[in-house]
């Protein structure tokens, strides 16, 4: 029975979530690993540019992998004539960037699995299967969405985040500095968690999201470094109004320019460390993973932040 009386727990708005159809479970990481138990695949082809995460469920599996290139533009470098019936790709979604080539994609390969943690709002294609972390746009400890017609009995078992929300709580009451040992705490506590439902206090706070105001902050500040940063950068990625992306995406040769933004917090994740071990030095790949830096433009920042960051840049470019 529900509790009535009491004292009151988080003032939450209960709304519907974004991806309210889909199966809802703790991570992204088992949300993959869901796909590829259900089809029991063999073996899986991944990009060398990725976060080796992804390893987990394949190393848990046991299943083969092969590693594969992506071009200039993000998109595969890949004869898909070599995928056979018990074999997948898996794709990622850059940055939430790439819905277009995921639908030229899914054309050309017939066992296609899209990463689409980096691509929230990204619509799942019909038939194939798709998945979704709810953590790399909104501050919650655990959620992943999962779109697939292939069913794998789970019980009823769900994640609980009651010793995994310190990061959020340090965050609004101090600092991101003062969290950020309890999130990478955090990060580490995912780690080789088995598939759970999602927590009641994830899936709470992704009811209470408006969702469609999110969307059009993170284009307008996208835009905005778009404009103010386009001749400095040396990728060129302009929005897709369908699209909402996760970062602007700033390629530069300034080796410099991370910490500079970081003395001056301003915090810019790397993607992915990993890769370079993965690769060599003269891979895309490594280039990317060092000299690609990753502007914050999400629904907690305002014009005013962004161009405390595009002055800073262009001071930096000025000397």
């Amino acid at each position: 029975m529900n509790e009535i009386g009491g004292y009151f727990g988080l003032e939450l708005n209960r709304g519907l979530e974004y991806h309210k159809n889909a199966i809802k479970l703790n991570t992204g990481r088992n949300a993959f690993e869901y796909i590829l138990r259900a089809n029991r695949y063999k073996k899986v082809y991944i990009p060398y540019y990725t976060c080796d995460t992804i390893l987990q469920p394949i190393n848990t599996l046991s299943i083969k992998y092969e590693f594969y290139s992506i071009d200039e533009s993000l998109e595969v470098i890949f004869d898909f004539r070599k995928v056979r019936k018990d074999e997948v790709l898996l794709y990622t979604n850059y940055f939430g960037l790439k819905d277009r080539y995921v639908l030229e994609l899914s054309k050309k390969c017939k066992n296609l699995i899209i990463d689409n943690s980096q691509a929230f709002f990204a619509k799942p294609l019909k038939d194939i299967d798709t998945f979704y972390s709810a953590r790399k746009y909104f501050g919650v400890s655990d959620g992943a969405y999962l779109y697939t017609n292939k069913n794998v009995s789970l019980g009823a078992r769900l994640d609980s985040s009651l010793m995994r929300i310190e990061h959020l709580v340090r965050r609004i009451e101090n600092s991101a500095t003062d969290g950020y040992r309890y999130f990478l705490k955090n990060e580490n506590a995912l780690n080789n968690l088995p598939i759970l439902r999602m927590s009641k206090l994830s899936q709470n706070i992704l009811t209470s999201i408006d969702y469609k105001a999110v969307s059009k902050k993170r284009k307008m500040n996208y835009n905005l470094f778009h404009r103010e940063l386009k001749g400095m950068n040396l990728i060129d990625f302009p929005l897709d109004k369908r699209q909402t992306p996760m970062v602007y995406p700033f390629l530069t040769t300034d080796n410099k320019l991370r910490e500079k933004l970081a003395e001056n917090m301003i915090f810019t994740p790397q993607y992915w460390p990993n890769v370079l071990s993965w690769t060599d030095k003269t891979s895309l790949e490594y280039f990317y993973s060092t000299k690609l830096i990753h502007l914050p433009i999400d629904q907690r920042y305002s014009p005013a932040d962004l161009f405390r960051v595009i002055r800073l840049i262009k001071h930096e470019y000025k000397r």
